[in-house]
C-alpha cells in the first residue's frame, strides 16, 4: 500500500507513508468524519525541510508508527544539522473521535543540537465525493480560523447549514503559530535527549460539545484495552500452520477496526478508505463470515439494517417499501440532496441476504428473541422480494436502476462491465442474477424453518412451496446443457447471459442444487480456467469479457471465493475447499501484513506471485472474514441450535497437523475442539460442549 491508514469508530485518517497529507495523491488524504474532510493537510518538517523516512509501520489497526531522520543540513558552509543526527518518530491513534499524533523527537549526534520542528495544516471541508472526483455540486465555505493559545480552529459552514470544525491542539509551548496553518517548535536536545509534542485534532459538527482531551498515554491504554476485550469475545483459533494462523490473526484484527456503532450494535463498515460506512451486502456478508468468531456482530448488522429499511417508493434513491439498503452517507452532498445516498437502495441482494443472515444466526445461537424483535422487517423484506424484486411475477428477483445518480449493474459485480454475454454484448436490465435466486432460496427455505419451530405451520408451508418453485425453474432457466454449468444471469428478454464466473458458485450455499450438478459447479470452480492457482477468479479465462486486470472481469476476490467456500464445506467437498482455501493462503503471502485485499488481480500463479489490483482497499471487511470461512470449513462445522445438533466433518492442509479452536458460542453456550492429524488419520477431541448441542461427526 501506498497509504497509511487507522481508524476508530466514525473517524479515519489516510496518509502517505511518510505520515503526511499531501496534494494530487492517487487515495485523497486526509482525515476524515461523516463523509467529509477536516484535515486536508499535515506536513511535518525540521528546519523547514522533509525529514527522510526510515520505516514506516502499519501492521497494527488502531496505531501507525512512522521513523524519520533528518537531512544533512548546512548553510554557506557552516553545518546547521549533520545528517541523520535526530530521530523522529511519529505515533498516531484515533480514541473517542479524536486523532492523537505524538512527534518524539531525539538526539543521537554527540553534542547538543538545536532545530525547528514545524507543523503545517489545513482544512478544506470537501465532501468524499468531490474528493474523489464523482460529483460536482453546491458546497459551502470556509468562515475563517482562529489561533487561542495552543489551539487553533478551522472553521466551515456547508450548504447544509452545518457548521463543522477542525480543532487542532498541542501539548508543548509553541514558538509561534499562524492563521494560515503552520505551528513552530523550537527544539534543543542534548545527546541521546529526546522530546516529545502531541498534537490532538478533533473533527466538530454543528454545535456538538467540545471532546475532552485525554492524555495520549490515558487515551491509548484505554484504546488497547478496547482491543483486548475484543479478542477475549472472540472465538480463537491455534494451529501449527502458520501462514493461516498469520492470515486468522490479521482477519479478526482488521474486522475489529472496521466495527463501527451507529445505535444498534457494532457491525462491520465494508472497508477502507473509502467504504467506512454501513453498507448493506458487504456489511451483511462479513458478518455472515464472522458467525463462528462472534455472532453477536450479526445481531448488531441485523438490527442496524432493519433501522434502514425502506418504507416508500422514491426513484431518486431506487427505494422501496421492505427493502434493505444498498450504502448510506452523511455529507453535504447527501444532506442537501445532491446525491441519492440517504440511504440508497440500489442493491438486489441485501434484502435476501438480510434474511439469510437472520436465518444463519438464528442457527448458531438460537436466540429467538432477535427473530420475534425483526420479525415485521422480516415480513416486509419477504413482501418486497415477491412485489418488487420480481418485477415481472416470473418468480426471479431482477433489478433495474431507477435513480439517476444510481448504480447500473446491483449484484455484488457493480460495475458497468460485469454482465456480459458470450459474445462481448453487455446484458439490458432488468436482470436475474444466479447467486441472487439462491439467496432468494435460502432466505425463504430458512424462514420457513423458523416458522415452523414457532408453530406457524401454514406460512411455513407457503414459503416452503415458493422456494421448491423458484428451484424447479432456476434449474430449467438457467442451467446450460452445452457448458454444463449455470449462466450467470437472465437478460431483459430473458436469454441466458452464459460467460462462465463465478456467481453460481455462490447457489451452492443455498442447498437450492442437486448433487450432481454441485459437484459440476465446484469442478468448474476450482478448474484450469477459473482457478488461478491463488484463487478463483470472477470471470473464466478464454470468456469474451476476461480480463485478468479488470475489477469483476477476471480478477479475483476473497469474499467471493469465501462465499463459494462455505458451499463447497456445507456440500462436503473437502478437496474442492482444500485446493481454495490453499490458494488464498498462498495468495495472502504476497500482501502487506499478510493481509488479503478487496481483490487482486487473476493471473495464473506461473508468475510466481499475486498480482495486486492497483487501488483495492485494504482493510475490506469481507476480504478480512474470509480467512474465518476457512477454519468453518475446514472443521466442516454446521450448526442448528434449534434442533440441538451440531455436524463436524473435518480435514486439515497439506502441511497442518494440528488444529485447536476454543470458545466457539454456539446455542446456550460454547464449543471448544482440537483436530489432529495421527498416523495420516483425522481426530477430533471435543474440549468443551456447554451449547446444549448434540455433535454428529460425518
Amino acid at each position: 500500500m501506498n497509504y497509511r491508514v487507522i481508524k476508530e469508530n466514525k473517524l479515519f485518517f489516510l496518509t502517505d507513508e511518510n505520515g503526511n497529507i499531501v496534494e494530487n495523491h492517487s487515495y485523497g488524504l486526509g482525515l476524515y468524519m461523516n463523509d467529509t474532510r477536516y484535515l486536508s493537510k499535515f506536513n511535518l518538517k525540521i528546519n523547514g525541510e522533509e525529514p527522510i523516512l526510515l520505516h514506516s509501520d502499519g501492521s497494527e489497526n488502531y496505531m501507525a508508527k512512522i521513523l524519520m531522520t533528518n537531512p544533512h543540513q548546512e548553510k554557506e558552509g557552516s553545518l546547521i544539522l549533520w545528517r541523520e543526527s535526530v530521530e523522529i518518530e511519529r505515533t498516531r491513534f484515533i480514541y473517542d473521535d479524536i486523532l492523537y499524533e505524538t512527534v518524539t523527537a531525539k538526539n543521537y549526534y554527540p553534542k547538543t543540537v538545536s532545530f525547528e520542528l514545524s507543523a503545517h495544516f489545513d482544512a478544506d471541508f470537501k465532501d468524499m465525493f468531490i474528493v474523489r472526483g464523482f460529483q460536482t455540486g453546491k458546497v459551502g465555505r470556509r468562515t475563517g480560523q482562529e489561533i487561542n493559545k495552543n489551539q487553533l480552529d478551522f472553521l466551515y459552514e456547508g450548504a447544509d447549514e452545518v457548521k463543522r470544525t477542525t480543532s487542532v491542539k498541542w501539548d508543548t509551548p509553541h514558538d509561534r503559530a499562524s492563521e494560515e496553518g503552520d505551528v513552530h517548535f523550537s527544539i534543543t536536545l542534548g545527546h541521546e535527549e529526546s522530546k516529545a509534542i502531541t498534537f490532538m485534532i478533533a473533527p466538530k459538527e454543528g454545535e456538538e460539545k467540545n471532546q475532552v482531551h485525554l492524555p495520549a498515554h490515558e487515551a491509548l491504554e484505554k484504546l488497547k484495552a478496547s482491543y483486548t476485550e475484543w479478542e477475549n469475545s472472540m472465538t480463537s483459533v491455534e494451529t501449527d500452520y502458520l501462514p493461516l494462523q498469520r492470515l486468522v490473526d490479521r482477519g479478526t484484527d482488521d474486522l475489529r477496526v472496521l466495527l463501527t456503532d451507529i445505535g444498534y450494535g457494532r457491525f462491520p463498515v465494508a472497508g477502507l478508505p473509502w467504504f467506512g460506512v454501513p453498507f448493506g451486502r458487504d456489511s451483511l456478508i462479513a458478518a455472515l463470515q464472522m458467525l463462528a468468531f462472534q455472532p453477536e456482530v450479526a445481531k448488531g448488522t441485523l438490527l442496524t439494517m432493519a433501522s434502514l429499511q425502506g418504507t416508500k417508493v422514491d426513484p431518486w434513491r431506487d427505494e422501496q417499501p421492505g427493502k434493505i439498503m444498498h450504502e448510506i452517507r452523511s455529507g453535504e452532498l447527501a444532506n442537501t440532496g445532491q446525491i441519492p445516498f440517504t440511504p440508497y437502495y440500489g442493491t438486489i441482494d441485501a434484502t435476501p441476504l438480510f434474511l439469510v443472515l437472520l436465518t444463519e444466526y438464528v442457527r448458531w445461537t438460537n436466540d429467538l428473541d432477535t427473530f420475534h424483535r425483526l420479525e415485521e422487517n422480516v415480513k416486509r423484506a419477504l413482501q418486497w422480494i415477491d412485489e418488487y424484486g420480481d418485477r415481472d411475477g416470473d418468480l426471479f428477483v431482477e433489478y433495474h436502476q431507477e435513480a439517476e445518480k444510481g448504480i447500473a449493474n446491483q449484484g455484488w459485480k457493480d460495475s458497468g462491465d460485469s454482465i456480459v454475454h458470450r459474445n462481448g454484448d453487455y446484458a439490458e436490465t432488468p436482470i436475474a442474477l444466479s447467486e441472487v435466486q439462491g439467496y432468494v432460496y435460502q432466505a425463504k427455505k430458512g424462514i420457513a424453518s423458523i416458522y415452523e419451530k414457532l408453530g406457524k405451520t401454514e406460512q411455513a408451508e407457503d414459503l416452503s412451496k415458493q422456494a421448491d418453485s423458484l428451484k424447479a425453474k432456476f434449474e430449467k432457466e438457467f442451467w446450460m446443457d452445452d457448458q454444463q454449468f449455470y449462466a450467470i444471469a437472465l437478460d431483459q428478454d430473458k436469454k441466458q447471459v452464459g460467460t462462465i464466473t463465478s456467481n453460481p458458485g455462490h447457489v451452492l450455499f443455498s442447498g437450492m442444487l442437486n448433487e450432481e450438478r454441485s459437484l459440476k459447479v465446484s469442478d468448474m470452480l476450482t478448474s484450469e480456467k477459473m482457478f488461478s492457482g491463488f484463487g478463483i477468479r470472477t470471470m473464466g479465462e478464454g470468456e469474451a469479457g476476461y480480463n485478468p486486470m479488470s475489477y469483476h472481469d477476471g480478477s479475483i476476490w476473497p469474499h467471493d471465493n469465501s462465499m463459494i467456500l462455505l458451499g463447497m464445506s456445507r456440500l462436503g467437498y473437502q478437496q474442492h475447499a482444500k485446493k481454495v482455501i490453499e490458494g488464498l493462503i498462498d495468495a495472502g503471502a504476497h500482501f502487506e501484513y499478510d493481509r488479503l485485499p478487496e481483490l487482486f488481480c487473476g493471473y495464473g500463479d506461473k508468475i510466481g506471485k499475486a498480482v495486486k489490483y492497483p487501488v483495492a482497499c485494504s482493510p475490506q471487511a469481507w476480504a478480512a472474514g474470509t480467512p474465518l470461512v476457512f477454519i468453518q470449513g475446514l472443521l466442516g462445522i454446521v450448526p442448528d441450535s434449534t434442533e440441538k445438533k451440531i455436524t463436524i466433518d473435518p480435514f486439515l492442509l497439506d502441511g497442518m497437523n494440528e488444529l485447536t479452536v476454543h470458545s466457539m458460542r454456539i446455542g446456550e453456550g460454547i464449543l471448544s475442539l482440537k483436530v489432529t492429524r495421527d498416523c495420516g488419520k483425522i481426530q477430533t477431541e471435543i474440549l468443551e460442549n456447554s451449547s446444549g448441542c448434540e455433535i454428529e461427526q460425518s
